[in-house]
Parts: structure tokens; sequence; C-alpha cells
């Protein structure tokens, strides 16, 4: 049981004096910033087939409809999900390669200094070099609908003589709805929802226990991963893109530049997942 003892000690030493090096604030300000990372999703995204021709879009905004917020700390300030829906949506679709994204978030920045522009022409005698703007063809909608908190948790533990392990885990939910509006009718041409759970997971080890009668050995090291709330949204948006694009293709709402890609395997696995049932 002594060697044991030992063996944890070490162990909590080696760890502490790793992570005081990894945490300190020195190591955290010397690492450079660097490009979101991305998830499986994106892969498939920027490996779509080539559509026939880009489709003009207009994205207003892509809200959080979900009136959530951080659980932790308790605030009615902050909120569970990010609130730059629509600039990963555009960012989405101008990656995917299918859809060129309209400026709509901020048109009335544009339409100002567009009056600038032309004020200055004007008063240098020129004539209006502007043309119109760009419309669109299809108006996509939807937003953030749902997120779900400890949609399931659990975890297990062990203890003998002071010395024991545990681990627990949670998995939230967070929903996106993304549909396809016909400018021109107004009829909604497609619609979408998908969802992306984000799981966190905790381990712990520690000792606590009297090695003499005046001596207490107290020590715990730990592990907590969680998974970035924004990544998880960026991941259901690029994954509404993906279904959106192959439920038109499939529909016939816009089409390839090479038909026999219609068997690409990327559309094929988006159009064949089935729907998970409750």
């Amino acid at each position: 049981m002594k060697g044991l003892t030992a063996c944890l000690v070490i162990s909590l030493l080696a760890l502490s004096g790793c992570s005081s090096m990894v945490t300190t604030a020195e190591g955290l300000e010397a690492a450079p910033a660097t490009l979101m990372p991305r998830s499986g999703t994106y892969g498939d995204l920027i490996s779509l087939p080539k559509p026939s021709a880009k489709i003009y879009a207009a994205v207003y905004d892509f809200r959080d409809q979900t009136g959530q917020y951080k659980p932790q700390p308790a605030s009615t300030f902050s909120t569970a999900v990010t609130q730059g829906g629509a600039a990963m949506l555009s960012g989405a679709l101008a990656d995917s390669g299918w859809f060129v994204p309209l400026e709509r978030v901020g048109l009335q920045n544009l339409l100002t200094e567009r009056k600038i522009i032309r004020a200055n022409l004007e008063r240098n005698g020129q004539t209006d070099a502007l043309g119109s703007l760009d419309a669109a063809r299809v108006l996509l909608e939807g937003g953030i609908i749902a997120y779900d908190s400890n949609l399931r948790t659990g975890g297990a533990g062990a203890e003998y003589f002071g010395i024991g392990a545990s681990g627990q885990y949670q998995v939230d939910q967070v929903t996106v709805n993304l549909r396809a509006v016909d400018i021109a009718t107004g009829e909604v041409l497609a619609n979408v929802t998908t969802s992306k759970t984000i799981f966190s997971h905790e381990i712990r080890a520690g000792v606590y226990r009297f090695i003499d009668f005046k001596r207490l050995l107290e020590g715990e090291i730990g592990y907590t991963n969680n998974e970035p709330v924004q990544m998880a949204v960026m991941s259901a948006i690029e994954s509404s893109v993906i279904h959106l694009i192959a439920r038109g293709i499939q529909n016939g709402l816009w089409t390839l530049a090479n038909p026999a890609e219609r068997d690409d395997p990327i559309l094929s696995a988006y159009l064949e997942a089935p729907t998970p049932m409750l």
C-alpha cells in the first residue's frame, strides 16, 4: 500500500510540474494567433462537386433564437451560443463554392459608402461609375433554434483507503435551421434542420490519507476537456449548407457542372443519412 501511495505522490508532483509550465500566463502570451480550427464537416464542404453556375444568395440575419443564457456563471447577459451566426453562414456559403453571399447584414453601411463615392464623383465632375448592386436569387433564412444543456450526463468513480479516481461527462446539443427562399415567389425551396452534440468530460484522481499520526497526505490531479460551443455551431451550419445543396440537386433546384458527379460520395452520404429517432 505504501508503494502505491508513493507512486501516486510522484505522479501528482510530476503532473503538477508539467501543468505549472503549461498554464503560466507567459506561455499563453507566447502562443501566436491562428486560424479557427475546423471540423471534419468543413472538409466535406470544400470537397463538394462544382455547380454549373454559382447562386447569388442574400443573408440578412441568422440569429440566436434559443433564448438560452450561460448556466455557469449564471448570467442574464452572456448567451449560451454565439451571436455571429450570420458571419458563420456567409463564410460557409462562400467556402462551399456553390453560393455568392451578398452583403446584407451591413447593407446600410454599404449604401452610405456608395453615397460618399457618388458625392466625390459629382464634385469632380465625373460621371457615376458605380453600377447597381447585384440582386440575389435566393434568400437564406433561419437561425440557431435550440440549445439543450445537460442532455446526457454520467460518470463513475472508486476510492479505497483515501486513494481513488473518478470520471464524468456531459453532453449538450445545439440545433440549427436553414431554409432557402425563392425571392421571386416567396416559396420555401428547401428546409434543413441539423444538430451537433457538444461533449465535455472530466477525469480526476486523488489521494487523501494520514501517513502518520500528525501527517496528512493530500493530492489531486485532473483533466477536463470542453468542446467549444462556437465550433459545434459552425459544424452544424456547415452541415446544413451541405444538406441544402444536396437536396437542391436531388430536387432539381440547381445543377452540377458535371452531371456525372450526381453520385458523388459526399452528396450520397448526406442524402442517405438516416434521421435519428428518439
